[in-house]
Formats: C-alpha cells, structure tokens, sequence
C-alpha cells in the first residue's frame, strides 16, 4: 500500500520541526533524492535563460544543484545555499559553487545578487512568521531593481498527489529503497547497502492556497509582482526588488 500524507500534529517548536522533519531527512535521503531531480521545471529555465549576460544570483534551497547548470556556458554565475549538508556535498562533486546556511540568516550581504531563485523550499518553513523571514531574506540579498523567483508546493494540486483541502500543514512520505538506505557506517550520502528494507521519512510542509504566497511577498513589501501562476503542483511568484 502506498504511504500517504499525515496532517501535522506534531507538538514541537517550529524549528525543532525544521530540524528533525525536513534536515535530518534531507540528509539521510539526499542520494536518492538527487537521482530524481534531473529536469529542469519549465518556468524556472525560462526565467533563467532570459537573464541578461552578467547576471550574478543565488539559488536558495539549492538541493542538488539542478539549476545552477541550466546557464552552462558560463555567461551568468550562480551560487547555491542549502540546508542540507549532504546535498551541498553532490553540488560539490559536480563543481557547483554552493555552501551550508540557513535560509533564515543567508551569509550574503544586502543587495549583492541581480536575481534569486528558491525552488520548493519556503513550504518547509513551520510558521507563518518563518515563511515571511524567509521570504524577506530572499528579498534582502537582492539588489533594487533586481528579481526573485519562488516556487512552493500548491494545497490544489492536479497531479498524483491529493491532499485534503482542510489540511494545509502535512507530513509527506518519502520511501527510501532498502538498496539506498543509509547506514551507521556510511562515510556519505552515496553509501549502499543492498539488503535492508525499505525505509520511510515524514518531510513537514505546508500547502500554499492559491493566492497565498502573493500575499506573503506583498505582506514583506519591497517588491512588486511581476508574474504569479501555477506549475508542476506549485504556486510561484517572480517579485521585482523596490
């Protein structure tokens, strides 16, 4: 039987949930979680491409790197940031510029980047305070005139997943293959060993309404709209720094 969603009901403080429901588990699952982030979403290419020449950004939440490539020939320069120790690690093996910060305190100064991308990370943020802190700090290291585009996983999906529409904080499984699990004895997140049983995670998120994360970004101010839809079960927004 397939694992389903979990309403949220876990008692903890929002960032030990952070800790435990979202970093520990992108650690322990970062392997097989990079084998199945390889394309690059339509709207987010798009937006890349049509950079100007020179552009310098910041993908934020940057997982396996899968975006920092999409410009290879080098005429824009992206660095990533992630969470995950174990996900910064495979940007590394594949000579990605990235680091291990927080998206709560990004180890930018104000206004350094042209443009900032943050793909299905603000979701894992357990409060609406931190959704708005991560999206003000997003908003900080982009320079005036500059842009930022945010993905967050959409309560209205039309894909395989269904949530209930009542429910908007959920923990969603993810099975790890008893052939990927990792070990007490693995050195990194590439270690298998074949013969243990599938293992299953609970990721905390939080399903954005259709309008919602507009409203955050016009609740932080400081930017205006360009652009809002809905991709790939997403609601995204790409806000122009004021």
């Amino acid at each position: 039987m397939k694992e389903q969603p979990l309403p949220d009901t876990l008692q903890l403080e929002e960032s030990d949930k952070e800790d435990q429901y979202v970093h520990q588990v992108y650690n322990e699952i970062a392997s097989h979680f990079s084998d199945t982030r390889f394309k690059p979403w339509p709207v987010i290419e798009r937006y890349l491409r049509e950079l100007p020449v020179g552009s310098v950004g910041a993908d934020i939440g940057c997982g396996n790197g899968k975006y920092l490539g999409v410009r290879a020939t080098g005429d824009i320069f992206m660095m990533g940031t992630d969470r995950s120790e174990s996900l910064v690690d495979i940007c590394a093996q594949r000579n990605y510029e990235c680091m291990v910060s927080d998206g709560l305190d990004l180890p930018y100064r104000d206004g350094a980047f042209d443009f900032a991308i943050s793909i299905a990370v603000i979701h894992h943020f357990a409060s609406p305070e931190r959704r708005k802190r991560a999206v003000a700090e997003i908003l900080r290291v982009v320079r005036a005139g500059g842009t930022a585009l945010v993905f967050a996983w959409a309560l209205e999906q039309n894909g395989r997943r269904k949530f209930d529409p009542n429910t908007q904080d959920v923990l969603v499984p993810w099975v790890l293959p008893g052939s990927k699990a990792r070990t007490a004895n693995s050195t990194d997140a590439g270690d298998n060993k074949v013969g243990q049983e599938d293992k299953v995670f609970h990721r905390y998120y939080h399903l954005f309404r259709k309008g919602e994360l507009q409203e955050l970004f016009e609740h932080v101010g400081k930017c205006t709209i360009l652009e809002n839809g809905y991709d790939r079960d997403n609601w995204y927004v790409i806000a122009r720094k004021i």
